[in-house]
């Protein structure tokens, strides 16, 4: 599953990305340009060494500085060199939480989702919609989340038959919000949100997005599930099946 995860997953660019988003190859590194932050995304081993890794971190930097922007370099923990992160934190990066690396397998997980008594399932696509989902992410993490209504907006909106946005409602609420984001071309797929309100925590809503998200991707032939787990997710998707293969943890580097 590793090996398959960083071959297919790690540097893989969409045929068709959200409009003014630009996937650029700089030297061994994805670079991604306009989205809410830029993003480096390494293979496991970019062959640099000492100051050659060095003024390839720099190079990355001074390209967002000059913008204005964040940037995040993605790491994983079985990168190499292994003083990768000690390099990253000495070109001014600052490692965010950790997260585990999840797969699973889709025919395992594609299973009817169990819903508590008033809570519906729906796909969504429109703008009031993913703004109701951005205010939801942004009370559950509180953080300014706004930037993620628009972010979802033009990922549908460029390719609609490879994201899937899912709502859990109650009383007319978004208790519960989900995106199922498809890789043509690999045998994976990447499940985000997930987030619940405080409210309806402990009740199954997380697992049932799972399973229906599952289902979409069997119908599209999707052999794999990848999830960027929290250490709250991690032990609900640890019993559904999933397996931990690495970590991820992002350094980010901010004007």
């Amino acid at each position: 599953m590793l090996a398959a995860y960083d071959q297919q997953v790690r540097g893989w660019t969409p045929t068709h990305p959200p409009h003014g988003v630009h996937h650029q190859r700089t030297g061994p590194v994805l670079r991604i340009v306009g989205q809410h932050r830029g993003l480096i995304d390494p293979p496991v081993d970019t062959g640099l060494r000492g100051a050659d890794l060095d003024q390839l971190i720099t190079a990355q930097r001074d390209f967002f500085a000059a913008r204005g922007e964040a940037v995040e370099w993605k790491t994983r923990a079985h990168d190499q060199p292994a003083d990768l992160p000690q390099r990253l934190r000495a070109a001014g990066f600052t490692p965010e939480d950790t997260e585990t690396v999840l797969i699973g397998a889709v025919e395992q997980m594609a299973t009817d989702p169990l819903l508590p008594a008033g809570v519906s399932l729906r796909q969504v696509s429109g703008r009031a919609d993913l703004e109701r989902i951005a205010a939801v992410q942004s009370q559950v993490w509180n953080a300014d989340l706004s930037w993620l209504a628009e972010d979802l907006h033009a990922r549908v909106s460029a390719a609609p038959d490879d994201v899937a946005v899912l709502v859990a409602e109650a009383e007319g609420r978004v208790v519960c919000a989900a995106w199922l984001v498809l890789k043509p071309g690999t045998g994976f797929a990447g499940l985000w949100g997930g987030s619940t309100v405080s409210a309806w925590r402990g009740r199954g809503l997380y697992r049932a997005l799972v399973a229906r998200r599952a289902q979409l991707a069997l119908q599209r032939g999707v052999r794999y599930l990848q999830v960027d787990a929290s250490s709250d997710s991690k032990p609900i998707l640890v019993r559904m099946g999933f397996v931990e293969v690495t970590t991820t943890t992002p350094y980010v580097w901010k004007p």
